[in-house]
Order: structure tokens, then C-alpha cells, then sequence
């Protein structure tokens, strides 16, 4: 009992350790603090937000009221059904017409981690994670996505691994909110949960 109670008292230090200057901005029991955009589901299930294609199979976005510049964002996703999506950062939202910079979240070989532009006259791929890497995908479990936007540099990490790492003037320049994306097409379905932020100076 005595080890089993050290073991849960270790568990408590490392998850205020973990805590620390982090704050979750998903409550885990209804969509306070987000905007939907679009006609596409985004719903709260068991802890979980879920984003499903509705009729339109068009694009679709749930966004942060708030705008984030710099900060370290860590959530957990899991793919069903296609799971096309992705995590916007930095960006602008009228509409479903988004101007920002997508962490891609989409199923194997299919550049997770990596930057998408969506911006007039973006450049659509910024950079792509190195294929090899890309392999660390769990396509059918949960997935812990980790990213840092600190300035001009974005860094991504996929499951402890490293995806991209990327020095961008215009990225650095962007102003915005987080928002998580549901891809056009229909049959897609994604979970998220779990999401903190910690904003840096």
C-alpha cells in the first residue's frame, strides 16, 4: 500500500510539474471559449471534442475566442474515419475562408507536423516533415501533438519526436487565433482532447 501510495504521490508532483504555467483551454465538457465556423459537427463527447463531417462536406473550423502569438500548445488527437484535419495557428477566420498557418493532422505518409500556408497568395507548403519520421504516427490510436511558436520559429513534435523545425519571416509577422480544422470531402471524423496552452513572452 505504502508503494502504491508513493507511485500516486509521484504521479500528482509530475502532473502540477506538467501544469505549471499551462492551462487548458478546452474544459472537457462543452465548447466555452471556442467559435464554430461552418456547418460541420463539432460536438463535446466523454471529455472529447469531436468534428465530423455534417451534409456539406465542406471545410470547417472550431477556433480559440482568444488570439495566441507565442506559446507552447500540447494536445491529443486521434484519426477515424479519413481524419483529414489540421491545427491552425496564428490566424484569421470570416466565414469558413481562414488566412494562417496549418500543423497538418491527417493520416499516414500524409505530412503530419508539417506547415500548410493558407494565406492570399500563399505558398501552401511551407515545409514537410522527412518521411522516415512520419512513421511515428499512430494511426489508430491517440496521437500527442506538441507546438511551439516562439517569433519567427515554429517547432513541431509528433508523439516526443521532432517533425519540423522552421525559421519564417512571414509566419513570424502572423497575428491570430488557434482554430482545429475538419477538411472538406465529407466522411471525416477526428477527437481532440486534452489541449493546453502556455503563452511566452
Amino acid at each position: 500500500m505504502k508503494h502504491l501510495f508513493f507511485i500516486f504521490s509521484i504521479f500528482l508532483l509530475s502532473e502540477a510539474a506538467y501544469s505549471q504555467g499551462n492551462k487548458r483551454i478546452f474544459n472537457g465538457k462543452d465548447l466555452s471559449g471556442w467559435t464554430k465556423h461552418g456547418t460541420e459537427q463539432w460536438y463535446v463527447e466523454n471529455g472529447e471534442i469531436i468534428c465530423e463531417s455534417g451534409p456539406d462536406k465542406k471545410y470547417g473550423y472550431l477556433s480559440t475566442n482568444n488570439p495566441y502569438k507565442n506559446f507552447i500548445l500540447n494536445l491529443n488527437f486521434k484519426l477515424e474515419a479519413n481524419g483529414n484535419s489540421g491545427v491552425f495557428i496564428r490566424s484569421g477566420i470570416k466565414g469558413t475562408s481562414i488566412s494562417g498557418w496549418q500543423v497538418e493532422v491527417a493520416p499516414q505518409d500524409l505530412h503530419t507536423g508539417g506547415i500548410y500556408e493558407s494565406t492570399s497568395g500563399g505558398r501552401g507548403w511551407v515545409i514537410k516533415p522527412n518521411p522516415e519520421d512520419e512513421k511515428n504516427l499512430n494511426p489508430d490510436g491517440w496521437n500527442h501533438l506538441r507546438i511551439q511558436a516562439v517569433g519567427d520559429e515554429i517547432t513541431t513534435w509528433l508523439n516526443g519526436k521532432q517533425m519540423i523545425h522552421l525559421k519564417d519571416e512571414k509566419i513570424g509577422a502572423g497575428e491570430g487565433v488557434i482554430a482545429l480544422q475538419i477538411h472538406s470531402g465529407g466522411g471525416i471524423k477526428v477527437r481532440w482532447k486534452d489541449i493546453r496552452i502556455k503563452e511566452l513572452k
